[in-house]
């Protein structure tokens, strides 16, 4: 996987996360995420196909627990969210739609096309995601709402 995919969904997590949840952001050390990873029980996915000299695919996957993710919508809605209700899943698809559409002008600008499916928002205990055809880096981030994963994994095909 070309560094110069994830660079830009990293970037943009961080300067959306600081400009609507909290400036108070620490990017944490990459690493790879095994084929079948547990999860933390909210995961929002966002598919991505494109051509670059080839055609690629790949995912976005933002991955946190349900508490930060109440705290990441209440923060963005600038009011206390207690349950996850149509507004927290709206704020928290809006916020992956904010992340990927400024990572995909990044990459556009850097001559990359992609196009993006909608986000899906999944949630519950013991959610796992197998994929063993793209290799994943993870981007733990981490904030006073709690610790959020950002998921990027891209192929050429």
């Amino acid at each position: 996987m070309r560094v110069e995919y994830i660079n830009p969904f990293v970037d943009s997590a961080m300067q959306i996360l600081s400009s609507t949840v909290s400036k108070d952001l620490k990017r944490r050390d990459i690493s790879l995420k095994p084929s079948l990873t547990p999860m933390m029980g909210v995961v929002i996915i966002v598919g991505l196909a494109g051509q670059v000299s080839g055609q690629v695919s790949g995912r976005l996957i933002i991955d946190t627990d349900k508490d930060t993710a109440l705290k990441i919508a209440s923060a963005m809605n600038q009011e206390e969210l207690k349950e996850f209700d149509e507004m927290t899943y709206a704020t928290l698809t809006e916020l992956a739609n904010m992340i990927t559409g400024k990572a995909v002008t990044k990459l556009h600008e850097l001559g990359f096309q992609f196009d993006l499916t909608p986000p899906a928002l999944f949630t519950g205990d013991n959610i796992q995601i197998s994929d063993n055809k793209i290799e994943s880096l993870v981007v733990p981030i981490e904030m006073p709402q709690g610790r959020v994963e950002i998921i990027v994994g891209i192929k050429e095909n």
